[in-house]
């Protein structure tokens, strides 16, 4: 399965693994699990971090670096990506969302979340 994490995921994996569930853990150490992570995500930690954000207190390069190192695929963003965005209905406001969500379609991914709201879109979304 192709996963691809959302930004508070992929901090709790990187550095709160206890905030994941047990369920999740299981997800991301399946040999069949194919783990991705958005350039998007990198892109919203390094803003929100120099916001003074406290739940974004991590340095993106050494978080971009661990996952490769772990793993991970980067998915980058893409134009068809962004025209995406602008056919998603109006349920959440949080732009790195709604990039995370149209990438997930578009490239067939299932997008794994804590938020519920997020889980709220069409396509393949799962809350965890």
């Amino acid at each position: 399965m192709r996963l691809l994490l959302d930004t508070h995921l992929l901090l709790w994996a990187a550095g709160r693994p206890e905030r994941l569930t047990p369920a999740v853990r299981e997800l991301l150490e399946a040999p069949a699990s194919d783990l991705l992570f958005s350039a998007a995500s990198l892109w919203e930690i390094a803003i929100k971090s120099t916001l003074g954000r406290t739940d974004f207190k991590v340095d993106p390069v050494a978080l971009r670096q661990g996952l490769m190192e772990n793993g991970y695929t980067e998915l980058p963003i893409t134009g068809r990506h962004c025209l995406a965005t602008g056919h998603l209905p109006a349920l959440h406001k949080d732009p790195f969302d709604r990039l995370l969500i149209a990438q997930a379609q578009v490239e067939g991914l299932t997008l794994l979340t804590a938020d519920p709201v997020v889980a709220r879109y069409p396509g393949p979304i799962r809350c965890v």
